[in-house]
């Protein structure tokens, strides 16, 4: 639940001013002013004083209840509260609204409306009866998006009228929120992934080894340092206080790479390959998140979130929750790239340092093929999971694509990567068994002639 924004709204004579009241006119009061004025010139042409008395009335009336609102003075202060502002696509979310009258005079009858985009529903509009000095109202209501993305509600808008409906004027405040749509992400199964570089174990967090005399590298006392810690034997050596330093844990890292180039996929809307990889990236993220890896997202044309910290990677348990939080935001804007190929990614990935690899691909061809398999060279595992949007889009490929696609996924493969054909609207969870089983059937062929070994995660 986060709070919204605020603001103030106050009526007066110096707001607005006689032409906005003059086209704040209802029905009702043009209607009495129009019937006003005929009555009088028809009461002038045919000479009858009762008659010009009614118009007089008829037109009149209109005017002060228009003067009479424009010169009375509202303040009215209003808030907005979302519940929550990340939500995931195809679930919803509650706008609350509160108004309040801070001055010391009632108000009238009041509409509320804030704005929405389309996406989201229809415009939700609200009567507030008579609002006395100090009081206030409360009214909510419900948006939904099955797109993500990131959608702005506001700015709310307050319709004041008279107490005889002769004239109404529009105010709208300034403050507005912003509703993220992220995609849907899926619960996985736990598995475990293995690939060739050493240093990673079960995925959880390891030690750095420490150099010198009993293994311990010494470093000057600080404040505040525990006095347990003194190593006395630098001490003596230093001729300063010196203390042990702690073990370093690092996480084991996992790179979640998307590829959203416009030439890879085929098709629009949220049941489209694309969508089905973004939601699937996500999915991962969160997973691997949730078991202790330090994750970054990484994209085709070379951009990472986070850009900071740990090499790139979330850090701490806080600066997770803040990288998740900053990843799902970007996955909620991402949309295609113009790049034709995968080669800055490429440039991104460091060599044999970058633990766990989760692809995301699209359809490939022969050079980019060439490309994804010497990315497996600077991870410690791979696991890619290869849509074919054709498959996709028409049901069912020809002979030729088939055999293609899978040509593509045996060249992977003999790479070191765990490759997982995509088929139409497959479940993400049953392709991440399917991963975990492949990555075991490899590992025990190769456990005969090698020891090197990298878990994953469990």
């Amino acid at each position: 639940m986060t709070a919204g924004g605020s603001a103030s709204m106050e009526d007066g004579e110096g707001k607005g001013g006689l032409r906005a009241a003059l086209g704040g006119l209802t029905t009702r009061g043009r209607s009495f002013l129009a019937a006003g004025i005929a009555a009088a010139i028809c009461a002038y042409v045919l000479g009858q004083g009762d008659l010009l008395r009614v118009g007089l009335l008829l037109s009149v009336l209109p005017l002060v209840c228009m003067t009479v609102l424009l010169r009375t003075r509202y303040r009215v202060a209003g808030t907005r509260r979302l519940s929550p502002s990340r939500v995931p696509a195809g679930t919803e979310a509650r706008v609350h609204l509160r108004m309040e009258n801070v001055s010391r005079l009632p108000t009238g009858l009041l509409m509320l409306q804030d704005r929405v985009p389309y996406v989201l529903g229809p415009r939700p509009r609200f009567v507030l009866d008579r609002v006395e000095a100090g009081g206030r109202r409360e009214v909510s209501y419900r948006v939904r998006s099955d797109l993500r993305g990131r959608y702005p509600l506001g700015p709310l808008q307050l319709r004041l009228s008279d107490p005889f409906g002769m004239c109404e004027l529009t105010r709208s405040f300034s403050a507005y929120d912003t509703l993220v749509v992220v995609p849907r992400t899926q619960p996985l199964p736990p598995v475990r992934l293995s690939g060739e570089a050493s240093g990673y174990g079960e995925g959880r967090q390891r030690s750095l080894a420490l150099a010198g005399e009993d293994d311990v590298i010494p470093r000057g006392y600080r404040h505040g340092d525990d006095l347990r810690r003194v190593h006395w034997r630098s001490t003596a050596r230093y001729g300063e206080l010196m203390v042990r330093r702690e073990e370093q844990p690092q996480r084991a890292r996992c790179t979640v790479l998307l590829d959203t180039r416009r030439i890879a996929y085929q098709g629009t809307g949220p049941d489209s390959p694309f969508e089905w990889a973004v939601s699937g990236a996500a999915s991962a993220l969160v997973h691997m998140l949730e078991r202790g890896f330090a994750v970054r997202l990484l994209t085709d044309d070379g951009s990472s979130v986070p850009g900071q910290g740990e090499g790139g990677f979330a850090g701490s348990t806080q600066e997770s929750a803040d990288s998740a939080g900053l990843m799902m935001d970007t996955l909620a804007v991402v949309d295609h790239s113009d790049g034709g190929g995968l080669s800055r990614a490429y440039d991104v990935l460091r060599s044999g340092n970058e633990g766990l690899l989760v692809a995301f691909l699209g359809d490939l061809d022969d050079e980019q093929t060439a490309v994804a398999a010497r990315m497996r060279q600077r991870s410690g595992g791979a696991v890619a999971f290869v849509l074919d949007s054709a498959a996709w889009m028409h049901g069912n490929a020809s002979d030729a694509a088939l055999a293609a696609s899978e040509e593509r996924l045996r060249l992977l493969r003999e790479s070191g990567w765990t490759a997982v054909a995509v088929g139409p609207g497959a479940d993400l969870a049953r392709l991440w068994q399917q991963a975990g089983q492949q990555s075991s059937v490899t590992q025990s062929a190769l456990s005969g002639g090698t020891t090197g070994f990298t878990g994953g995660w469990s």
